[in-house]
């Protein structure tokens, strides 16, 4: 079989764009970027295509826009077990010939080895992302033989947020994934192992817990679940059809495609507020489309109010987007739910809904109706050694200093539970 032709198209910055090119490594196959941001020739290859945003896919000359992991493993021709196998099997080959940046998180996390499968580990963490690399720091630290598995170390939603201005103690900015390798860095420091590879399923039903991957079984005495949280699959009506071709996630990858034309932004949170900024600087008009009368949190619309191109609908909802070969125009239900229709070239969405990424889990431990595990003040689950936090747990903000925070509870109660302590045991020199 022939190896297929693939070039991707990316943007300097674009997350989307980095799960593409990551998702490809893995897998084996070889590509030709072109970066649209950098050199404007690909920039124009899109917009002769109608093509909105990045990453862009070509195999064989057809099209993926965006992350799709299914339709891209239906045109390189590969199963999930065959992506799984060739992932274990690229990691286990990955050579040390480059030596990368201390503390990055590739040079961070390691393969699956034998030596891994071994071992009986008093802690694994189930999540790289700051609930998991703070448990890994506590655990690490409280000479607890530690873990941290994660399946994509720079995709969780910490990695890529693209700037943090409000974790305590850092007072400088920092994007997300600079913050977060630091935290995995401090427990790698402390002597927590990191590995990447995807947890199959789980079995809790022994003392000794199983962790089933591609490459075979983790065993550990305790485990805490520090997973993150995804999107809900249901989508808007034409969200779907126009991803790329007007329908965007990210104005760092996309804000160029829109130099002097009319967006949308629909979204109440902080990110929203954002990326409506950003997008100010480029657009004709941001129309930016809050569902509810408040926006969450510690968003504030104060800066966009005094922009002029900038108009703010508090109410107003997106029922479904419309075009041909691009988005072309928008209905809503404005603030009385009357239905409009309105004229935009572009749609930028950033709804709430996510859902945590716990599927994995079946009935092992107890969760809600949405999927968030059920825990009690220390973040023991319903089985003893098992603990959760982070987005994997119902919070009533979703900050990474409130997952951070989890790590450290479910750390020192992994401790007192794997050395059989009456009380928990605080950490303070």
């Amino acid at each position: 079989m022939s190896k297929p032709e693939i070039i991707v198209y990316s943007s300097t910055g674009c997350p989307h764009c980095e799960k593409v090119k990551a998702a490809l490594k893995d897998w084996g196959f070889e590509y030709e970027e072109r970066n649209a941001s950098i050199h404007k020739e690909y920039f124009d290859q899109l917009r002769e295509r109608k093509i909105m945003g990045t990453p862009a896919t070509l195999i064989n000359g057809k099209l993926v826009l965006g992350f799709q992991e299914k339709k891209l493993k239906k045109l390189l021709g590969i199963t999930d077990e065959q992506a799984a196998a060739a992932a274990a099997s690229t990691n286990a080959t990955a050579t040390t010939a480059a030596p990368q940046e201390q503390g990055d998180a590739d040079s961070i996390f390691k393969p699956v080895t034998a030596d891994v499968l071994n071992e009986v580990y008093d802690l694994v963490t189930i999540g790289g992302g700051p609930a998991g690399a703070s448990a890994a720091v506590y655990a690490a630290r409280g000479k607890l033989k530690t873990l941290v598995i994660d399946k994509a170390p720079k995709a969780g939603t910490l990695a890529i947020t693209h700037k943090i201005a409000n974790y305590p103690g850092v007072r400088e900015e920092l994007t997300g994934l600079e913050l977060l390798t630091r935290m995995q860095a401090q427990a790698k420091d402390f002597g927590a192992d990191f590995v990447r590879t995807t947890v199959l399923s789980v079995d809790f039903t022994e003392e000794i817990k199983k962790i089933v991957v591609a490459e075979g079984t983790i065993q550990a005495k305790s485990v805490f679940i520090g997973v993150g949280a995804k999107a809900p699959s249901s989508k808007i009506a034409g969200e779907e059809e126009f991803t790329g071709r007007g329908v965007s996630y990210c104005s760092t990858c996309d804000a160029a495609f829109y130099q002097d034309r009319v967006v949308a932004v629909i979204g109440d949170n902080e990110e929203a507020i954002h990326e409506a900024e950003v997008l100010s600087k480029y657009c004709k008009t941001v129309k930016l489309l809050v569902p509810l009368a408040q926006v969450k949190g510690e968003a504030d619309l104060s800066g966009l109010e005094s922009k002029p191109n900038v108009e703010i609908y508090k109410r107003y909802r997106l029922k479904e987007i419309q075009g041909t070969d691009s988005v072309e125009k928008i209905v809503i239900l404005d603030d009385q739910k009357a239905e409009q229709t309105w004229d935009v070239d572009g749609v930028f969405l950033y709804l709430g809904g996510m859902m945590p990424g716990t599927d994995f889990l079946k009935d092992t431990v107890k969760r809600d109706e949405e999927g968030y595990i059920i825990v009690d003040d220390y973040l023991r689950t319903n089985v003893d050694g098992v603990f959760a936090g982070g987005d994997a747990r119902r919070t009533p903000i979703k900050q990474a200093v409130i997952s951070a925070a989890d790590g450290a509870i479910a750390a020192l109660s992994a401790e007192q539970h794997v050395n059989k302590r009456s009380k928990l045991r605080p950490q303070y020199s």
